[in-house]
């Protein structure tokens, strides 16, 4: 069965954000007279919205409810991406590149608004068939639950799908959702040899995520 749709994650993959979101949690903590720390950022990464708020209220040993934190996490998130869009070398031309050979989709556990955001000031939002956002599904990544959905609104089945994610939470998503894995992490945040292991292919730049490489892949695992 060839591969007949790609799906995107955002953070990470289509935008360099995870530095504003480390960046805005390091300030969180901060202004608490607290120290946010990489072992929690990786921690953070990729999950959904309620399950990278009870990290920060967990590591940071806060008082404060999920719903203060995500509140407080989505303006100052929204603020540095109106400051500047961080789009990863690549990234916006590729997913309309795709959009010319394979059906195209977005799963992305970040806050709804934020999604949203990105999409308006980038124009992706008139590329995308189908746009999942973490809020409308009951789990978060790791769990399978967003891609799922993304390709049941496509109407493709898991093994005639591919993935592109840059967390590790991302990517095991992927896999247990049936699908192939493409492995794109921000060169800030590079992942460990056991992650990468889990995908099926492995590119520093959204420029080298190209239909030869999906191709490569498909034949490859055909084989």
């Amino acid at each position: 069965m060839p591969i007949e749709a790609i799906i995107f994650d955002m953070d990470g993959v289509l935008v360099d954000s995870e530095v504003y979101w480390d960046k805005s949690r390091v300030e969180f903590a901060r202004d608490r007279g607290k120290v946010w720390t990489d072992e929690f950022q990786r921690l953070a990464m990729g999950r959904s919205t309620v399950g990278w708020a009870g990290v920060m209220q967990e590591k940071l040993a806060l008082d404060e409810s999920i719903d203060a934190i995500i509140a407080e996490m989505k303006a100052r998130v929204i603020a540095h991406y109106e400051a500047r869009m961080p789009a990863r070398p690549g990234a916006l031309e590729s997913v309309s590149h795709m959009k010319r050979h394979f059906r195209v989709g977005l799963a992305s556990g970040s806050p709804t608004e934020i999604i949203k955001a990105v999409l308006s000031i980038t124009g992706l939002d008139q590329v995308f068939e189908v746009m999942i956002y973490g809020d409308d599904v009951p789990r978060g990544k790791p769990a399978p639950d967003i891609y799922l959905e993304a390709l049941k609104a496509l109407g493709v089945r898991p093994e005639a799908s591919l993935g592109i994610e840059d967390s590790a939470n991302g990517l095991r998503s992927l896999k247990a959702a049936g699908m192939f894995a493409v492995a794109a992490p921000s060169p800030d945040y590079p992942l460990p040899a056991d992650v990468l292991a889990l995908a099926d292919a492995h590119i520093s730049t959204l420029e080298d995520f190209t239909v030869d490489l999906v191709q490569e892949i498909e034949t490859k695992k055909r084989s």
